[in-house]
């Protein structure tokens, strides 16, 4: 299951990326917020990091305006490894090398076909399991 959540400024894209995985069949967990009205990001990206650390979904995603706040707040969780990706380049080596376990995403930066192909990007792509990434993960927790 991958849980999701989105401040005001994140609500359009979180909302195409969630009707996109339902598509593909990707049970999703929507953790707001539910409609445009002005909020404040840390009550969703903690939502989501604490469903991801706390092991009831296997990934998750956050939408802010710039992807910034709302992956800071979710990096502040204990096991959780945020990456802010605006292509999918990026996607693709912070689950290769990283094993981020969190994706954001800026609304106000990415659009919606970008946005998609960034999150299959991340879904769909393995950690490489290398021993120098390895090593390199277990130096960032504390």
């Amino acid at each position: 299951m991958i849980a999701i959540g989105s401040d005001h400024g994140g609500f359009d894209l979180k909302e195409t990326i969630r009707k996109h995985l339902q598509e593909q069949g990707i049970e999703v967990k929507d953790y707001g917020c539910y409609d445009k009205n002005s909020c404040d990001y840390p009550v969703y990206g903690r939502a989501v990091a604490e469903a991801v650390a706390g092991g009831e979904c296997e990934r998750g995603i956050v939408v802010c305006t710039t992807g910034i706040g709302i992956s800071i707040t979710a990096n502040k969780v204990k096991g959780i490894r945020c990456a802010l990706c605006a292509d999918t380049l990026t996607a693709k080596m912070t689950r290769e090398h990283n094993d981020a376990n969190v994706l954001a995403l800026g609304g106000g930066i990415v659009g919606p076909n970008l946005g998609i192909s960034i999150v299959d990007t991340f879904l769909n792509t393995a950690f490489s399991g290398e021993e120098k990434h390895s090593r390199r993960i277990g130096m960032i927790e504390p």
